[in-house]
């Protein structure tokens, strides 16, 4: 490889050599995070076109800001997987690689000659992972997912929003986000099983909506104790009591209280002592019953106050609660500064968001931005074959 191109990588990963075949957000969420703790990733990309996401708004520059966000730190080379040439150029990149990411729909890559028991026979220890909507051997697997179909149909959507409103999606894709962590978790297992236990060739199976449906754990725990699915409740938890958003002078506040420790401790800060006396209130599940008897009680406390003076009162005296930050807020806070939640790359650009683990007090990130389609076309790939007008796989 040509060393002044080379980069300096550190970090957990670093030595780990990953071959991105995905596209847009899960795959590539899931490779970003590994470039993040030092992993070499090289992002193979259609020629002419690259990933659908470079084309994805909002630009600075005539460049997708989102995926500038997702595929920080990465290589870029472009290939037509559909061209025998192209495809032994992939196939000499995994006999020198320790993991290959996929999301294409389930099929493409064997058509391709790309799956996992091709790429194995370049690689007896490769770790394979394919990321897709519904796994590779559901009913389902031929069909399109996007996040808001596996929100959907992994029940996530019917226990977010308002009675009166009725289901929404989360304000985020978590399906793919989601998918992409659990993704990027299982890499670094199968990577830790390779060097502690010998093994040999690993492949890795992640579904968005096997990945939704396991995260709903309250709303699980309410289906198999009530032996019915639950239902839309808005802001407000469905087992815990005072757990919402209430009303203050000058907007809406958070107050979470899930034991009766931090509930006594509320009615003090309320002035109310003797309110947990109620027998309303006596609970965690009567409170519940009645929470909107006791929502009565907190608003017309916290209607005399702002957002921040409740606040203030709460968490000092250990209450959890908070106010409602839109992105900018959250971004600029003196919280998100000293985690390092932005990147500042001090070139002028837009901001970068790591991965947001600290190692021993270190917080792993890359310090270079999302490559330009093809950009390392010549050192990792003979520079007399040309990849041109390839269509976009589907």
């Amino acid at each position: 490889m040509n060393m002044q191109l080379q980069q300096k990588r550190q970090g957990p990963l670093s030595g780990i050599k990953v071959i991105d075949l995905s596209r847009v957000l899960a795959g590539p969420y899931c490779t970003g995070m590994m470039a993040d703790l030092g992993a070499e990733v090289i992002k193979i990309e259609v020629p002419d076109h690259g990933d659908d996401s470079r084309h994805l708004g909002p630009f600075i520059d005539g460049e997708s800001v989102y995926y500038g966000l997702i595929n920080r730190g990465k290589r870029s080379i472009e290939l037509d997987l559909k061209s025998d040439a192209d495809r032994e150029i992939l196939y000499q990149l995994v006999k020198e690689s320790d993991v290959v990411v996929e999301n294409f729909r389930p099929g493409v890559t064997a058509r391709l000659g790309i799956d996992f028991e091709s790429l194995k026979q370049h690689n007896p220890t490769l770790i394979y992972a394919s990321i897709s909507g519904f796994g590779q051997d559901s009913p389902l697997a031929n069909y399109p997912a996007y996040d808001i179909v596996a929100q959907a149909m992994s029940g996530l959507m019917s226990v977010t929003g308002f009675p009166q409103t009725g289901p929404t999606r989360s304000g985020e894709s978590i399906g793919d986000v989601c998918a992409g962590m659990f993704a990027s978790w299982a890499i670094s297992s199968a990577l830790f099983a390779r060097e502690a236990h010998q093994e040999s060739a690993q492949y890795i199976d992640v579904a968005m909506v096997d990945v939704l449906l396991s995260m709903q754990l309250t709303g699980l725990s309410n289906l198999f104790a009530n032996g019915e699915a639950p239902s839309l409740v808005g802001n407000r938890h469905p087992v815990s009591t005072p757990f919402d958003t209430y009303q203050a002078q000058d907007g809406l506040v958070v107050i979470a209280i899930a034991s009766e420790k931090l509930f006594q401790r509320f009615c003090e800060c309320m002035g109310q002592p003797t309110l947990r006396d109620d027998p309303r209130y006596k609970d965690d599940p009567t409170r519940t019953i009645y929470h909107a008897d006791l929502r009565k009680e907190i608003e017309q406390w916290t209607a005399q106050k702002t957002v921040e003076q409740v606040c203030d009162l709460l968490l000092n005296a250990g209450v959890p609660a908070s106010p409602i930050h839109n992105l900018q807020q959250a971004t600029q806070s003196e919280h998100a500064k000293v985690r390092q939640i932005l990147i500042d790359l001090n070139d002028g650009g837009t901001p970068l968001i790591s991965q947001p683990v600290f190692f021993n007090g270190c917080k792993p990130h890359v310090t270079q931005r999302a490559p330009h389609l093809g950009e390392a076309n010549q050192v990792y790939k003979p520079s007399t074959i040309t990849t041109k007008n390839a269509e976009t796989i589907q």
